[in-house]
């Protein structure tokens, strides 16, 4: 955050806690502080203010931010709602401030998952025309066939659309790795069960330039070489995302 005031509601969304509508909820159920004096709607903070949600810290504008990248067990859901999900990633990496997943993991499934308190990141990665490579190693019940690989690459119909075309390669008889660009509801799932496959392992190995390198339910923090060359990537398919079309001119 740049040294300028902002309000509340735009702060706790930016550092990716809650949406504005969210915050100023919390707002009016009195439940925010700055400075340990209970925020007003319209309540705008600075660099040198203390944020606190029921009393936690959610973030100090002058603290660095945090990027990990967490091995997901199978297990563990990635949800920050730790009173509604015993099995959340929060509580599992018990991380010394707060921090949030970018994206979703299933339950079922095990890998690289980034976790961060800089809403800027997220939204950027999580923006869907941007084309985010994420790779996938994937075991299913019986022999993949050449027609499985293909017929992969080129689209399968789930969730009332057909997936982007995408990078597919056999391993062996029953593990193939695929590259995806977008990130549909159980997309790797849905689609080996299109074509009558079940999935019996899966592994998410990449996300971007970052890659899978920690035991499963450890962490590490991202090096700098790796946060230079993840904003370079965001900041290209940010600049190359097509303009929204103006809206037509409702005037006689």
């Amino acid at each position: 955050m740049e040294d300028k005031t902002v309000r509340i509601n735009k702060f706790l969304s930016e550092v990716g806690y809650c949406s504005r509508r969210a915050a100023d909820k919390l707002i009016e159920a009195g439940r925010i502080t700055v400075n340990d004096i209970k925020a007003e709607m319209g309540t705008k903070i600075t660099l040198d203010d203390v944020v606190k949600v029921d009393g936690e810290i959610i973030a100090n504008s002058k603290e660095t931010f945090t990027y990990l990248a967490f091995n997901k067990p199978v297990g563990v859901v990635c949800t920050t709602d730790t009173k509604v999900e015993k099995n959340n990633i929060i509580d599992f990496i018990n991380y010394h401030k707060r921090i949030f997943p970018i994206g979703r993991l299933d339950k079922a499934s095990e890998g690289l998952i980034l976790l961060t308190d800089d809403g800027d990141i997220v939204n950027k990665i999580l923006r869907a025309s941007n084309n985010h490579e994420k790779e996938y190693l994937v075991t299913v019940n019986k022999p993949i066939s050449q027609t499985f690989v293909e017929r992969m690459r080129n689209g399968i119909p789930i969730l009332n659309t057909v997936t982007k075309k995408c990078k597919v390669e056999k391993i062996d008889n029953f593990t193939f790795r695929i590259v995806l660009t977008q990130g549909l509801n159980r997309q790797i799932r849905r689609m080996c069960e299109y074509l009558d496959y079940q999935v019996e392992t899966l592994k998410r190995v990449r996300i971007m330039n970052i890659k899978l390198d920690v035991p499963v339910g450890t962490f590490r923090e991202l090096s700098k070489d790796e946060f230079l060359d993840l904003n370079h990537l965001l900041e290209s398919s940010v600049k190359t995302a097509k303009p929204a079309k103006p809206k037509p001119s409702h005037k006689k």
